[in-house]
């Protein structure tokens, strides 16, 4: 098990991405950021863009909506930040793509990787049972990844209300 991994939980808005951010820029001046989100509207538009800004010029950024794997992979230096896995899953599962064969993969990326390497996900075990089966078919998926994801961090944190509790491994 590498020492470079960590994984930062949390609910939707509950700063996570922000905790995240302020961590991996404290590990290098020029980070990478892997965007997952796909802006199928001007809502996501416009949350894309306030992020872009919000995070400054010194950031990298890759776009990786469903090859999550090898962007990490064709990285060779600094720090990286994936944001966010949930995303990429909703990717994979809206596209019907087989989620556990791409999950496995990522497991294996995380794992192989030398650079420190920090993955955002949410945490939707706290709400209403979805009333759709494709809801519950997701929340099952989400929660088995972020699951698996844990198992292998050396790091695990978990954020509400802007606020990092520290799940497993170093307080951030």
């Amino acid at each position: 098990m590498t020492t470079n991994l960590t994984l930062i939980l949390g609910g939707a808005s509950s700063g996570k991405s922000k905790v995240a951010e302020a961590w991996v820029k404290s590990q290098c001046d020029r980070p990478h950021y892997i965007a997952t989100a796909q802006a199928f509207d001007q809502e996501m538009t416009d949350k894309i863009k306030a992020h872009q800004i919000a995070r400054g010029p010194n950031w990298v950024t890759h776009e990786a909506p469903l090859d999550l794997p090898q962007v990490i992979t064709s990285i060779s230096d600094k720090a990286i930040l994936v944001d966010c896995v949930t995303l990429w899953l909703s990717n994979l599962l809206l596209g019907d793509h087989d989620i556990d064969t791409h999950v496995t993969e990522l497991i294996k990326t995380c794992t192989a990787s030398a650079r420190p390497l920090t993955l955002v996900s949410n945490e939707v075990g706290y709400g209403i049972v979805p009333d759709t089966p494709l809801g519950r078919k997701f929340r099952t998926i989400q929660g088995q990844t972020n699951q698996r994801l844990a198992a292998i961090c050396d790091n695990v944190t978990l954020v509400a209300a802007g606020l990092p509790m520290t799940l497993k491994g170093n307080a951030l």
